[in-house]
């Protein structure tokens, strides 16, 4: 009996990173000392205990049992837009914003809504590997836009108008970055959002880690600003990182109303609603952490800078770029490509990253290293580690 088909655009995307990485470390024996584990963006301190209060509570409260509204409730909408308006000098509504079941679902959406089978998407690489699995997932073409260490893995708005085609419907930026921790530069985004609607593309504007940028580079910009941006900005967020939540999969999208009437259809469909239990906690939290998440800026700053100084002095790894939650990091030209790299750090140094060539084309010489998730003497003991390469 020949068995049945599966879909050929799930069988075409690729495996996912993470559970290859840590399959890895199961052959590692030991010998270098506790296996050190950079391979997802995870918050490294524990949520906040009046916010961890009120997520229990809201576990256990009847509204658990009943679906809400698809969009999520006012409330948090409220809640963030303001915040939105604080950060950006926005005059964004509940309205405007949707809640959905995590940052990654909310991009899913967002190219449903948006994209047509065959179109592209113009991602930059190196690219934040699950946007481009929902691109094959959705019949959609991924168009790499190099950047380039000398950059900063910042990307060229010149090089992306090259690149359009008749074909491209949309360009996702992430700033911060991932994988590179890169930000970008005021600058750079208000050029890609102008080349969008010269070109009458999206502009996907994925700010996760929006809340760890100092009070120095506020605000990240201001295309909030301009009142015509719901017609070419879809603004994507998450909850997870700032607020320790990421096992409650909440984020939001920002839309205009054109994209918010078709992205009912879609919310209905993919999400129903977003889950309800957090939702009382967020709202909260929001007015009420900000000194909490300020202390937390500092704690990943000073592991960025514990990183920093320990990677930066081997002679044979380079730091490319690093920021954010981040370190994008060019391996030894001793080492045959950043595959066997890593998997020789999982199997025979006990040190878990994520290779280069999960993030796109090009990337054979780098591994993703997240360094925010583990504590200062774990990040101490990477350079170590990182020489004990053979």
């Amino acid at each position: 009996m020949t068995p049945p088909p599966l879909s050929p655009r799930i069988r075409n995307t690729f495996a996912a990173p993470i559970p290859t990485a840590k399959a890895w470390a199961t052959r590692y024996d030991g010998r270098a000392g506790a296996t050190i584990d950079l391979t997802q963006a995870v918050p490294g301190y524990p949520t906040h205990p009046e916010l961890a209060a009120r997520l229990a509570e809201g576990a256990t409260s009847p509204i658990q049992a009943r679906y809400g509204t698809i969009d999520g409730d006012e409330a948090l909408r409220s809640a963030l837009a303001a915040d939105m308006n604080r950060v950006y000098g926005a005059d964004l509504i509940a309205a405007d914003v949707a809640i959905t079941s995590g940052a990654n679902l909310a991009f899913t959406m967002a190219i449903t809504v948006l994209c047509g089978t065959g179109d592209q998407v113009m991602l930059p690489v190196p690219w934040y590997f699950n946007n481009a699995m929902a691109l094959t997932m959705q019949g959609l073409e991924a168009l790499p836009l190099p950047c380039r260490a000398e950059d900063g893995f910042v990307p060229d708005p010149d090089l992306a108008a090259d690149l359009i085609t008749d074909r491209t419907r949309a360009i996702v930026l992430i700033s911060p970055n991932n994988p590179t921790g890169a930000v970008y530069p005021p600058e750079t985004l208000h050029r890609f959002a102008d080349l969008c609607r010269r070109r009458g593309l999206w502009l996907i504007l994925d700010e996760s880690y929006r809340d760890f940028l100092p009070d120095a580079a506020l605000p990240p910009h201001r295309l909030f600003q301009d009142p015509d941006w719901g017609d070419y900005i879809i603004h994507l967020y998450s909850f997870s990182k700032a607020y320790c939540v990421a096992g409650h999969r909440v984020g939001a999208m920002a839309c205009g109303p054109r994209v918010r009437a078709e992205l009912n259809k879609v919310l209905d469909t993919m999400q129903i609603c977003p889950p309800r239990g957090p939702l009382p906690g967020l709202t909260w939290a929001i007015d009420n952490l900000h000194d909490w998440k300020a202390a937390n800026r500092a704690v990943i700053a000073e592991r960025a800078r514990v990183f920093r100084e320990g990677v930066g002095q081997l002679p044979d790894w380079r730091i490319d770029a690093l920021g954010t939650y981040f370190a994008y990091v060019r391996i030894p030209e001793s080492q045959a490509d950043a595959m066997t790299a890593g998997e020789k750090l999982a199997t025979e140094c006990g040190l878990l990253s994520l290779v280069g060539p999960f993030f796109g084309p090009g990337q054979d010489r780098h591994l993703r290293l997240a360094f925010a998730n583990v504590d200062l003497d774990s990040i101490a003991q990477v350079p170590a580690r990182l020489k004990a390469l053979r």
